[in-house]
């Protein structure tokens, strides 16, 4: 069996109705194309968060309010003001797995320079926040270990507020009011863009946590307390300590829930990669549909051409083709559209992921893997939806396809 004479039959089939054909993979060029676009969006935000939690670094920890129950009712995550100024310090003194730890305070706030004013968040921290969060000032300083034991009125900005506050004039030295109350700016930190995508890392505030707890939110209790390993090798060992420590300051009995929940880096990066992941599986799946709708196009069309090559199919017959011949060739048509569609579809799809970036702005990561099962699966729709037809072509009778008007 001459396969390649197949293919050429199939190729001149195709090519005396070239809008036909072309219609024809319409549907597998934009199947294919949105597949690889919507799987490149999915990629490109796997990568990035990715990238985002490498920088902060494998051996940070965080250790937030865990949850109780409190008279048969659940409080839920967070729900439990657990945590203390002196959990922070006995974590950073008595684990020796712990580099450095840090209390934390949130809030937000409208903050107000001259004419201008910002609503941000508010982090209180301490003087060791740049070296947990592997974060550098830019311009200026960061408040040192006597602003924070003094509760000072500093501040160090992030560079989105910078620049919505200050534009192109210098911030460091100037006062700005947070809640009225006035902060001196001690720097501005280097840009590090969003967190994983859902909120920017520039658009906040850092303060003194003492300051914070004084003056902005009048709490005793923190919000957090972030805590940086020895080394990331070390990082269990530091979150067993950790755990084993406010157990006992807390003196939760043996077998009993902890009100407190301490996260590594990596967890946090596998729960957000996993997301991330979901997120494309479902981009994929719904721009697949469209590939079934093309799919289900050259079924029909591969229909119509049976019926209008019936005499001809009588002809081949009468002259020797096998049955496998016909099914062959009409099945090697299907297939050659549907490939066609494919390749012309991955270079749509690579054009489309390149628009998105720039337009849109966001990271696309166009990879192997997608145009492989992109290209594939184009093929296995060529397939599956051309046997029938081509099946049907194989099975008529000679003599009443010769009969055929």
């Amino acid at each position: 069996m001459n396969y390649l004479r197949i293919l050429r039959v199939s190729v001149r089939a195709l090519a005396r109705n070239k809008l036909r054909s072309f219609l024809t993979t319409l549907g597998i060029i934009i199947g294919v194309g949105a597949v690889i676009a919507m799987v490149s969006i999915g990629e490109g935000a796997k990568t990035a968060v990715e990238e985002r939690f490498q920088a902060m670094g494998t051996n940070l920890l965080f250790v937030s309010p865990g949850s109780r129950s409190v008279g048969g009712r659940h409080t839920g995550f967070g729900g439990w003001q657990s945590l203390r100024v002196e959990d922070a310090l006995a974590i950073e003194e008595q684990c020796d797995a712990v580099l450095y730890a840090s209390p934390i305070v949130n809030t937000r706030a409208q903050v107000v320079y001259a004419n201008k004013n910002w609503n941000t968040s508010i982090t209180g921290a301490n003087e060791k926040f740049p070296l947990i969060r592997s974060w550098d000032v830019e311009f200026g300083t960061f408040f040192d270990e006597s602003h924070v034991r003094s509760g000072a009125k500093v501040c160090v900005l992030g560079s989105e507020v910078k620049k919505n506050l200050f534009e192109d004039e210098d911030a460091v030295g100037k006062v700005i009011r947070i809640k009225k109350i006035p902060f001196t700016v001690l720097g501005v930190m280097r840009s590090k863009g969003e967190t994983g995508g859902w909120m920017s890392r520039d658009d906040m505030i850092i303060v003194p946590y003492t300051t914070a707890l004084m003056r902005l939110v009048r709490q005793d209790y923190i919000n957090s307390i972030d805590v940086k390993a020895v080394s990331a090798n070390r990082t269990p060992e530091a979150k067993a300590q950790i755990e084993e420590l406010l157990r006992i300051r807390h003196r939760i009995a043996p077998g009993a829930e902890d009100d407190f929940t301490v996260r590594n880096m990596t967890e946090m990066m596998e729960s957000a990669t996993e997301t991330t992941k979901i997120l494309t599986i479902l981009l994929g799946s719904i721009a697949g549909i469209s590939l079934l709708v093309g799919g289900i196009g050259i079924m029909n069309i591969m229909l119509v051409s049976v019926t209008e090559r019936i005499r001809e199919i009588g002809i081949r017959m009468s002259v020797g083709a096998r049955e496998r011949d016909i099914l062959l060739q009409f099945l090697a048509e299907a297939v050659t559209l549907c490939l066609m569609g494919g390749l012309i579809g991955i270079i749509v799809g690579f054009i489309a992921s390149r628009l998105i970036s720039r337009f849109a702005g966001w990271r696309t990561v166009v990879s192997p893997d997608a145009i492989f099962l992109a290209f594939f699966f184009a093929a296995a729709v060529g397939i599956f939806f051309g046997f029938y037809p081509a099946r049907k072509a194989s099975k008529l009778d000679p003599i009443e396809a010769l009969r055929y008007e």
